[in-house]
């Protein structure tokens, strides 16, 4: 048995077709279907239910991927481990959710690339829901979210973020120190869609304040949702925005109810993290846990960045 017949069997696996998996593998289909027949032999066991150019996993192809997809792992595992020690480079794949992408992140990675420049960071911005999907599926290493309470997933918090209440510069509410949510009952609002984890937040920010806006615009990123404010659309409910203060725009602190929301870290524990994921991992945890020293700026109520 040969690592590249499990690589095979692993791509056919996935593919369920002759074609595509052989495609992916860059060999002939009649290479590949030589290679898991043979596999099939060594094993005694049949691995797919053949129709025409597209199988099937049996049983046995189940149990047997399990345990293929975990050496497969394991060996990249060891050959990152291997190439960091000797001063290679690694790879980690972070995801984040939207609002987070102006604050926080820019900063921790500018300091990890400065420790660690040999580690490249892939990054992916995505909905809290998908962030779960990527987590379980593999597809990213760690996220940087909302609480997440998945099967086989570990959140560790990290700090919490101010919310405010977004209003134009000449509105009413913008010359107020503190406002209440109590006052935003009768304003247009506009909001992330609902599958977003901020918008589920400031839905229970709103019904704790028994107040409920019209919510006239949903959409997927903050800045746009800035820019709907800035244009007397509506108001929002949102983390500090930095670098929106020219659009005209005061953020309010809100003193009824408070508003904050926790940001932490998650990984799979169901799988190892590798060498370079789980050095970003220590890394984040370090500053924030044991040190807190990622500078991150709040507004100081006419929507001017203060330490």
């Amino acid at each position: 048995m040969e690592l590249t017949q499990l690589k095979y069997f692993q791509a056919m696996a996935k593919c369920r077709h002759f074609t595509q998996a052989a495609e992916e593998m860059a060999v002939s289909q009649s290479a590949l279907s030589r290679s898991i027949q043979k596999l099939e032999q060594e094993l005694g066991v049949t691995l797919f239910e053949r129709h025409g150019r597209t199988s099937d996993l049996t049983e046995a192809g189940q149990k047997f991927l399990f345990h293929v997809d975990r050496v497969i792992r394991e060996l990249a595992l060891a050959e990152q481990e291997i190439e960091l020690d000797n001063g290679g480079a690694g790879v980690v794949h972070l995801s984040f959710l939207h609002s987070l992408g102006d604050t926080f992140l820019p900063l921790i990675l500018r300091q990890f690339h400065e420790r660690y420049p040999h580690i490249d960071v892939k990054l992916n911005q995505q909905s809290s829901s998908m962030l779960a999907e990527q987590l379980t599926s593999g597809e990213t290493d760690i996220c940087l979210c909302s609480t997440m309470n998945e099967p086989d997933t570990a959140w560790m918090y990290l700090w919490s973020e101010e919310m405010f209440l977004v209003v134009p510069e000449d509105h009413p509410l913008a010359q107020k120190s503190r406002v209440s949510l109590r006052e935003v009952g009768d304003e247009p609002f506009v909001a992330l869609k609902p599958e977003y984890t901020l918008r589920q937040q400031v839905n229970q920010f709103l019904d704790l304040a028994e107040s409920h806006p019209q919510i006239i615009f949903e959409g997927d990123e903050v800045h746009t949702l800035v820019s709907f404010v800035a244009a007397h659309l509506g108001v929002s409910v949102l983390p500090h925005v930095p670098c929106t203060e020219h659009l005209g725009v005061v953020f309010v602190p809100i003193s009824f109810p408070l508003c904050k929301r926790a940001v932490g870290i998650a990984w799979n524990t169901s799988r190892p993290l590798s060498p370079a994921a789980m050095t970003f991992q220590q890394f984040t945890i370090h500053h924030f846990v044991h040190e807190g020293d990622i500078p991150l700026t709040q507004p100081d109520g006419r929507g001017n960045a203060a330490r």
